[in-house]
């Protein structure tokens, strides 16, 4: 299993779907205390995501509308991400900073029909919405937190299969189409490449449920979907980030066909000038990278523990989880200084860096460049 700490759902009424039998909820305290973790066969449950199809619980996701003719243009000024021309059916992620450019806030919009939806974790929604209200001053846009609607997400290659149920044709990357009675469904990068997400009335939650698992979809728990994320390297606001997290070390640079959630090319917003400066004339202090854990040991290292060599500390563990395949695995933030073959240690266990998921580190730098230069080392 995995340990948390931080980004806990405190507000969130339990799930309906944790009476479907077998349904065992997060751990208390998590962020997923409120869904299922798992239904009973959690590696089974992961082999379905990526060989057939799964249907994982993820309502405890907070969902927001902003509507208003300006809603675009005005949130493209005050987040990371170029979203001023987002076409209709089209999505993209994004971050809110703060002045030093640290991540405050990760999460997804979808315009579609007039409607900028957003959706983010569940603890951090209810402040994310004040604050996007206290920003609108003279726009033409209105946030709102949305808590009639909730999120399901299918994965695996024969999503295909439950078009008849959905009433729509699959979407491609970053697309989203008008459910038929109600909500959207949207196709997402990760974790796998055939990641799709639901949203619809929370009150037809258990309806849809009930369809997709009768069509054929396997239920699986937040456990899988974990799982799954991390394998693929993707970070989860407030487990494997702290408060000190910049985008360039959480691989969250790009724009919207680079499945980034930061635009270097786009107008200011708070923030901006940190990740400028690092994207042009310096490095980030920690990367993003997957651990292999000894699965010898009996006890899991928890959210926020320390990653040491030598007994020194490199880094933070944050999402710690049992794959299908690969076994026991980590997310981390470690210093970019570390050399990819150092031995590490994770509380009680052994820990190796998986030498794929360290980032490349000789990308030519603009500034870097310009400043060599201009002082004739060029």
């Amino acid at each position: 299993m995995a340990a948390y700490s931080g980004c806990v759902s405190t507000d969130v009424a339990p799930s309906p779907v944790l009476l479907t039998p077998g349904a065992v909820a997060g751990a208390p305290g998590s962020p997923d205390a409120t869904v299922a973790w798992h239904y009973g066969d959690p590696f089974g449950e992961q082999k379905a995501a990526v060989n057939r199809v799964a249907v994982v619980d993820r309502s405890h996701r907070h969902l927001a509308t902003i509507t208003g003719k300006e809603r675009l243009s005005w949130l493209h000024t005050i987040s990371s991400q170029h979203i001023a021309n987002l076409a209709d059916g089209q999505t993209a992620e994004s971050l809110d900073l703060d002045l030093n450019g640290r991540v405050l806030n990760h999460f997804v919009v979808t315009d579609l029909d007039g409607t900028l939806w957003l959706d983010t974790e569940g603890a951090r929604g209810p402040d994310l919405v004040a604050f996007l209200a206290k920003m609108v001053f003279w726009a033409d846009a209105k946030p709102e937190n949305a808590p009639d609607y909730a999120l399901l997400t299918l994965l695996g290659p024969q999503v295909a299969t439950l078009v008849d149920v959905l009433g729509v044709a699959l979407p491609d990357t970053y697309e989203a189409v008008a459910l038929p009675a109600g909500g959207f469904l949207r196709r997402m990068p990760s974790p796998t490449d055939d990641s799709f997400d639901l949203i619809v009335p929370r009150a037809q939650l258990p309806e849809w449920w009930s369809k997709l698992t009768a069509a054929g979809a396997v239920p699986a728990g937040m456990w899988a979907y974990e799982a799954l994320r991390v394998a693929a390297g993707q970070p989860r606001i407030g487990v494997d980030t702290d408060e000190r997290t910049i985008p360039h070390e959480a691989r969250w640079i790009g724009g919207v066909e680079e499945r980034g959630a930061v635009h270097l090319n786009k107008g200011c917003y708070r923030g901006q000038e940190t990740v400028a400066r690092v994207h042009n004339l310096g490095k980030p202090p920690r990367n993003l990278v997957l651990l292999h854990l000894d699965g010898s040991a009996d006890e899991r290292p928890e959210t926020g523990a320390d990653v040491t060599a030598g007994g020194r500390t490199v880094g933070r563990v944050g999402t710690v989880i049992d794959h299908f395949e690969l076994g026991p695995i980590a997310l981390a933030l470690v210093k970019r200084s570390v050399p990819a073959n150092t031995e590490l240690v994770v509380g009680s266990m052994a820990a190796a860096i998986d030498p794929d998921s360290v980032p490349s580190d000789d990308t030519p730098q603009a500034g870097r460049a310009a400043i060599d230069r201009l002082r004739g080392r060029s």
